[in-house]
């Protein structure tokens, strides 16, 4: 009998615990929902400390809870972003992997000839925040302004070296939009991500990056980037720093896009997966006071979306960008001939 109570005992103890540990973990999906079996994997295509990286693993942390399951991620990196997201693309479309990154890195596989694949017709999109370019240089560098920057690309074209995370990064298209509207040649030093890129400008073994924000927010408030420019439509406020300046004070006609990140599914897995995601989404995310702590501290616009309001911004941006690439012969592939209209 001693033993039988005692039993019960353990199992009621073991059942209560459980039950505080379900709670601890969240409400996790409804009735009807996605309920997953397994760990998901999130492939992030990029290296570690990246903007890309970044924003991912803020995120993880609210999908566990609600999903009530582990989210492996897993850095990737390789051909711009292209390595990771055709791991995801070769996985099993059953909901159980993901890929990371920017709308312009997606949007653009096909214009650079790196992966076919059309972020329409492929993907859905859970977008988490917009980062900002901003052209950075090392404090020993003799540019004290964006004008004296520009006065060195144009008094030495095709000689100042500009460190990005790759081809189809979000460095890459700041430069060449700035490209676009001066007509200044340089030098691209690409890097295995944003974080490397603008470690390298802090190193001395390239004197300007053109990455973004959340890149170089830390090092900026640490004196160790002297920042130029935000290509923004207004000046960008940094706590901890102060002001950097609007790029359309030194161009005017400088339009700015928006270079939304997040997490990236692809299209054929389970319609639920979908749904539960986008409710997730909308609810959750779009509610963390931690998520939008982390990415305002950063330098970053919070506005989660998904579905089609999600493809919408994506579109807004990476078109244009599109054109800008191939118009500068940096793409080889006509953006019209991958669905791509000229705007």
């Amino acid at each position: 009998m001693k033993r039988t109570i005692a039993l019960g005992l353990c199992l009621f103890l073991a059942l209560g615990a459980a039950t505080v540990f379900v709670a601890c973990r969240g409400e996790g999906p409804r009735e009807g929902e996605w309920n997953p079996s397994r760990p998901v994997q999130l492939i992030v295509p990029w290296g570690a400390g990246g903007s890309t990286d970044l924003v991912s693993r803020i995120v993880v942390p609210e999908l566990e809870r609600a999903l009530r399951t582990r989210i492996v991620v897993s850095n990737q990196p390789g051909a711009s972003g292209a390595t990771g997201t055709q791991a995801t693309l070769d996985a099993a479309r059953d909901g159980y992997t993901w890929t990371a990154g920017s709308v312009g890195g997606l949007g653009l596989y096909q214009v650079n000839n790196l992966l076919n694949t059309n972020i329409y017709e492929d993907w859905y999109l859970f977008l988490t925040a917009a980062d900002i370019g901003v052209v950075g240089v090392n404090p020993g560098s003799p540019y004290q302004t964006f004008a004296d920057l520009l006065a060195a690309f144009r008094a030495n074209p095709g000689q100042v070296r500009v460190a990005t995370a790759g081809l189809t990064s979000s460095g890459t298209i700041n430069i060449e939009k700035i490209r676009q509207y001066t007509g200044i040649e340089y030098v691209n030093v690409p890097y295995a991500g944003g974080s490397p890129a603008v470690t390298a400008v802090v190193a001395g073994e390239v004197m300007v990056t053109s990455q973004l924000i959340s890149e170089q927010i830390d090092l900026i408030r640490g004196g160790m980037i002297r920042p130029l420019a935000a290509l923004s439509g207004r000046d960008l406020y940094v706590s901890g720093f102060g002001v950097i300046p609007s790029i359309t004070r030194y161009i005017p006609e400088f339009e700015a896009g928006d270079n939304w990140f997040g997490i990236f599914v692809p299209r054929g897995v389970p319609e639920i997966v979908i749904t539960t995601m986008e409710r997730i989404w909308g609810e959750v995310v779009a509610n963390s006071s931690d998520v939008r702590t982390f990415i305002e501290g950063r330098g970053m616009l919070f506005d989660p979306t998904s579905g089609d309001v999600a493809q919408q911004r994506a579109f807004a941006y990476y078109q244009p960008v599109a054109w800008i690439l191939y118009d500068n012969d940096l793409a080889p592939v006509r953006p019209d001939t991958v669905g791509i209209p000229r705007p």
